[in-house]
């Protein structure tokens, strides 16, 4: 069975048998040296070529039609791990494959792959592509397995919230469980009331479309129980504390979260990996009406534990309160939680590296470590207890927005902390979920982040 996909999209890789023209992968050295194919050294030099980073020269044959390219790596190849992204989009159109590099098979292809994405839903032309061939020593199912995942996670995040609210998030989360043959269920609109999710329909009651929390169970009981949950605000105006406009242009990404957790789920489901699986994911618009929740107001949340609003923009922490506080409620070796949480991560490490948050010293370890292996970018940050004092309010246990403007990336995981009590182990990933830039492995535009390092934690057998 073909990796779930959101938007269907043809594959960046040809299939066994087709022939292709080779790419040779080269260092400055290689041309200074005279370690490549005369014909094509000769072309080289004439045409001043300097193999730099990412830099692409197309050679002729000796009768005048293409007979390959030379890849520049530059001087330094491990800078940019996934720099054969670049071939994705300077390459012409046809099918290739690298005939020689100093790189690994499955970062080979992994990074062709990545950067071969587009986001082409609304788009009528859409222009051929060059294809790659899958070395024959890589993993290729692993590699359209994590191909897959990251896609979805960027499918989700650059689909406009028109298209993409909370009747159109669970649509996208109940495909995912199908192909998979998950159990999928979603308590909605009232029913959050009444089934004790009061922060979740607090959020999201003044939008059009109601707030929800989906629940996806996959796996078989007995394995290692791992809880994902990630914060699906599918629009966030900032509420009646409401943001300016260059603030809004991107808040159809404050679904980040879930789009990334639902990204690991489909790699952790297609790999079958030995796990009993639960994904949580609440679901709102944060909008404006005459309903919405206001600053001042105090609200009780699932755990029991009550909240002053002291603002309505910081409604990410929340609902992720009331599902973290039901994830906690049932026995997981691991819960992790995934949102676009604060803007003061992204002042702490920027857009690129991924803050985590968590007590567990050996699952810190393991994510660093899974970091470094498959450059998947995060850093550990301090849950620091002397910051407590912080997130208490005056008439309340606890303020959703503390006042002084320090440390906002610190003070929000831990009121989510408040929440999770009983798992041994819990990790908080405060992502960005966006590529300002275009980079070699990615365009401009919804990013997925850290889960090929969680998936590689879970997949060698880690916490």
């Amino acid at each position: 069975m073909a990796p779930y996909q959101f938007i269907d999209r043809p594959s960046p890789f040809v299939a066994n048998g087709t022939e292709t023209l080779p790419i040779f992968a080269v260092t400055p050295a290689h041309v200074e040296l005279g370690m490549i194919d005369p014909l094509a050294l000769d072309w080289a030099r004439k045409a001043g070529y300097r193999a730099e980073a990412g830099s692409v020269l197309l050679v002729p044959s000796a009768d005048g039609h293409l007979a390959g390219a030379l890849f520049g790596l530059g001087a330094n190849p491990s800078e940019a791990p996934f720099l054969t992204g670049t071939l994705a989009r300077s390459l012409p159109a046809g099918a290739w494959h690298v005939e020689t590099a100093p790189l690994t098979a499955n970062r080979l292809a992994l990074g062709f792959g990545l950067g071969a994405y587009r986001f082409d839903r609304y788009v009528t032309a859409r222009a051929d592509r060059p294809l790659l061939k899958i070395p024959n020593d890589a993993d290729a199912a692993d590699i359209r397995r994590q191909l897959a995942g990251v896609f979805l996670a960027r499918d989700l995040i650059n689909t406009p919230a028109n298209d993409m609210g909370p009747n159109a998030l669970e649509a996208a989360f109940r495909a995912l469980g199908a192909h998979y043959k998950a159990t999928v269920s979603v308590v909605s609109g009232d029913e959050l009331l009444a089934r004790n999710f009061p922060l979740i329909h607090t959020v999201g009651r003044a939008a059009a479309e109601a707030p929800r929390l989906l629940e996806m169970r996959w796996g078989r009981k007995g394995h290692r129980r791992v809880t994902l949950v990630g914060k699906g605000v599918c629009f966030d105006t900032g509420g009646l504390d409401i943001k300016p406009a260059s603030s809004m242009l991107l808040m159809k990404k404050d679904m980040g979260g879930a789009a990334n957790v639902m990204g690991l789920a489909l790699m952790i489901m297609d790999a079958k990996l030995k796990i009993d699986l639960r994904v949580l994911v609440p679901v709102v618009e944060n909008s404006i009406a005459g309903n919405a929740f206001r600053p001042g107001d105090v609200y009780r949340s699932r755990k029991g534990l009550t909240v002053q609003i002291d603002n309505t923009d910081a409604e990410g922490r929340l609902i992720l309160a009331d599902a973290l506080a039901y994830a906690d409620e049932q026995d997981s070796d691991l819960l992790v939680d995934m949102a676009t949480l604060t803007g003061a991560a992204r002042v702490a490490l920027g857009p690129d590296v991924a803050p985590f948050f968590t007590d567990d010293a050996e699952l810190a370890r393991d994510l660093a470590e899974a970091s470094l292996s498959v450059d998947d970018p995060m850093w550990p940050m301090p849950l620091y207890p002397g910051y407590e004092k912080d997130i208490k309010a005056r008439i309340a246990d606890l303020t959703n927005a503390p006042s002084g403007g320090m440390a906002g990336a610190i003070t929000a995981a831990l009121f989510l902390k408040r929440f999770v009590a009983r798992a041994p182990s819990w990790v908080h990933f405060d992502i960005f979920g966006w590529a300002p830039a275009e980079r070699p492995h990615s365009p401009v535009g919804g990013e997925a982040q850290a889960i090929r390092a969680l998936y590689e934690v879970l997949r060698k057998g880690g916490r």
